[in-house]
């Protein structure tokens, strides 16, 4: 691809892996920023490495160790997950393309996510768990390329079943840390661990574990 091709939110294909952009800084040689999406990996690349992919209703594809199915007929329920396909929020809501949200409620096919976002019924498609027989697998871009071992495993149930935070933490999120009774910036990052403004230290996995820590703000542009 183009760098200028590439924005924010765009599903593209990585070392044959499906990833998500998070971010695109084009005054660096590696400019895009990624995250693997069977398991939030991060990864640091340059444009003519990744391949685009435009999500469709029955496509299938890993997240978070968990598999779903996107199904654009499907009327949203309390604990669906819905992937933003075209977002426009509003001014008080802050989401992005290809964001995954869980849904707190739903009045006539809008829903508000966990996340105190108002999404309109033109701006989502449901996720449904699992597969189906008519589905399109795009969690990698050759599928023979993969081993056995390694579909075996991607298949496997990895972080969390029960997940609100599907984009993962970046630094210049904040969280609220339930055992310290404070409110904290994420201020720099490994693969696997967050470090806060308050010197706490958290593996990402005890993100999406909401009585010790609960997302505040989204860091949504400049990293």
């Amino acid at each position: 691809m183009k760098l200028f091709q590439v924005r924010k939110g765009q599903f593209v294909y990585y070392k044959n892996e499906l990833h998500k952009v998070y971010s695109v800084k084009p005054m660096f040689k590696q400019s895009v920023h990624l995250y693997r999406l069977k398991d939030m990996q991060q990864d640091i690349t340059s444009a003519p490495n990744i391949e685009p992919c435009r999500p469709k209703h029955h496509d299938t594809f890993i997240f978070y160790g968990r598999r779903y199915t996107i199904d654009k007929n499907k009327k949203p329920e309390t604990g669906d997950y819905i992937l933003i396909t075209k977002p426009a929020p509003d001014f008080l809501d802050h989401y992005s393309l290809n964001e995954i949200e869980k849904v707190d409620s739903v009045e006539d096919g809008n829903v508000v996510t966990t996340r105190d976002n108002g999404v309109k019924h033109s701006e989502y498609v449901v996720m449904v768990p699992g597969k189906t027989e008519d589905s399109e697998d795009i969690a990698y871009y050759d599928k023979a390329l993969v081993s056995e071992a390694q579909l075996q495993e991607d298949e496997t149930v990895g972080l969390s079943e029960e997940n609100d935070n599907f984009d993962g933490p970046v630094v210049g999120d904040i969280y609220y840390d339930a055992e310290n009774n404070v409110k904290a910036m994420i201020v720099a990052m490994t693969d696997d661990e967050v470090i806060f403004g308050h010197q706490v230290r958290a593996h990402v996995k005890d993100l999406m574990d909401e009585n010790k820590y609960k997302l505040i703000y989204r860091f949504e542009e400049g990293f």
